[in-house]
């Protein structure tokens, strides 16, 4: 079973009240190979929602209490999003799931970019909260462009 993004599901999760409908992956919930989750829902947060950044490092050093997660009016949100992970983690658990691909940028999602924390739309590499999470527990986290690129390897 594949975990996937609300958001790429067509929900409209994202932090703006919007989706982020990834053709594929709806076709994979149809065919009930897939399941949604929105870890950020999972965690506390509502729709619409300030936009949040990692601050002081990546999702591991939140995790880690080195970094936190704060939304652009400076509402400090760690907590939630740290919820939202672990969360998502024991759904993961309990679907078995093989792979699960995330929304690439997000402070929660994010697998290999995420904003900088500075709220002027630049990206550094580095893991959201969510897939630092999942991965520390063996799990394979993609984005969803790799899972476009990959798509035949995977399912």
């Amino acid at each position: 079973m594949i975990l996937v993004s609300s958001c790429l599901a067509g929900l409209e999760v994202r932090y703006d009240g919007r989706h982020s409908l990834d053709h594929k992956i709806s076709k994979l919930i149809e065919e009930n190979k897939a399941i949604p989750v929105c870890p950020e829902l999972l965690g506390g947060f509502s729709t619409p929602r300030e936009p949040a950044e990692i601050i002081g490092g990546s999702g591991g050093d939140v995790l880690d209490g080195k970094a936190k997660v704060v939304e652009k009016s400076g509402r400090d949100v760690t907590e939630l999003c740290i919820k939202g992970a672990y969360t998502t983690l024991n759904k993961a658990k309990d679907i078995n799931a093989t792979v699960v691909v995330l929304k690439e940028n997000s402070p929660s999602c994010g697998s290999s970019m995420i904003y900088n924390g500075e709220f002027i739309g630049e990206k550094i590499a580095g893991n959201g909260v969510t897939t630092a999470l999942l991965k520390r527990n063996g799990l394979r986290v993609i984005s969803e462009e790799r899972f476009a690129d990959n798509f035949d390897e995977i399912i």
